[in-house]
């Protein structure tokens, strides 16, 4: 097991988890929050402290017990790892699964926590939730009220329809189709519903509209004979139209691979991971100025966390979740 597992199973217990000539892991009990519209149960937020260095006997005493060794081959193994971790810490970020990331930075240690893993027993079995959107009531009732008006105005267009239909006089030449006979009276409908301005019922109105439908019926004979299926009206005041926007899916969680201070290190760990047939892309840089690199991205929290599982089994066990 590596030094990290031990810390973790003691953090479950303990509120701090000293590593001798290192620094110590301390943890603080927060409420349950809202995150935008994720609801996250109470935790242990982890801070570290660089000057809780002395040897208190407690992660010593866990490795021992737990891997049957005596306590002075547990000493020397934490003094191991605490020499490889400096090391690593020289030159680039150092995470340590489930617990958090630090870096090196003018010759202090910066910690950031991961957030993934809720050392809070108390909480065991709560997880994360996103709620739906709420439609305020409001809101609601705007939308009813709009439905309504659109009906109501469709409903009086309607009888405008039919009272044009039911003023319109067809007139049909001798010797002709069912077919003409259904133009002209399209025909006459058209000129009225565009053409009707309060003249209805004077003989010179009506001679005019027995002109123009007779050219009209000419023309369209002469032309094609077709059968018009319906009327087109033109309406001063027509129907409001609802626009609906639509907002791509963004990105939010990120699988990182690591944090590189050198740019071209971390262009090389894309190129690495994309050949492994990751979508594999960097990120941007964190507070210490260093160049994270992601495996991947994702939309939900759900997809994330599985594939986040499955590199950290197969491929790099500090591999860690970021959300933006």
């Amino acid at each position: 097991m590596t030094l990290e597992k031990y810390i973790k199973e003691l953090l479950y217990r303990y509120d701090c988890v000293i590593v001798p000539d290192f620094g110590g892991f301390v943890t603080n009990n927060k409420p349950a929050r809202i995150v935008g519209s994720t609801f996250l149960p109470p935790y242990k937020q982890i801070t570290f402290n660089t000057l809780l260095q002395n040897n208190d006997g407690l992660l010593a005493n866990h490795i021992a017990s737990v891997d049957k060794m005596p306590y002075e081959t547990a000493v020397n193994f934490i003094n191991f790892e605490v020499e490889v971790w400096i090391e690593k810490l020289m030159e680039e970020e150092l995470v340590l699964s489930g617990i958090g990331a630090l870096v090196m930075e003018n010759d202090t240690i910066q910690f950031e926590p991961e957030t993934q893993t809720n050392y809070l027993t108390s909480s065991f079995g709560l997880s994360s939730y996103i709620s739906d959107t709420v439609l305020r009531v409001e809101d609601i009732v705007e939308q009813q009220e709009k439905e309504l008006q659109l009906a109501n105005q469709r409903a009086i267009y309607k009888e405008q329809v039919e009272e044009i239909e039911a003023k319109a006089k067809v007139f049909l030449l001798p010797n002709k189709s069912n077919r003409v006979s259904n133009i002209v009276k399209y025909a006459a409908i058209f000129v009225l519903s565009t053409s009707i301005v309060g003249l209805l019922g004077t003989k010179m109105y009506q001679d005019n509209l027995e002109k123009k439908q007779i050219l009209a019926l000419q023309k369209e004979q002469k032309t094609r004979e077709i059968q018009i299926q319906e009327a087109t009206f033109v309406i001063e005041s027509p129907l409001p139209t609802i626009t609906l926007k639509t907002v791509a899916p963004v990105d939010k969680y990120f699988i990182i691979a690591g944090a590189f201070r050198n740019k071209a290190n971390a262009k090389k760990k894309v190129r690495q991971l994309a050949k492994k047939g990751f979508e594999a892309k960097i990120i941007g840089t964190n507070k210490w100025n260093l160049t994270q690199v992601a495996f991947s991205s994702y939309v939900t929290l759900d997809e994330a966390s599985k594939n986040l599982n499955i590199i950290k089994k197969n491929i790099a066990k500090d591999a860690w979740l970021l959300v933006k």
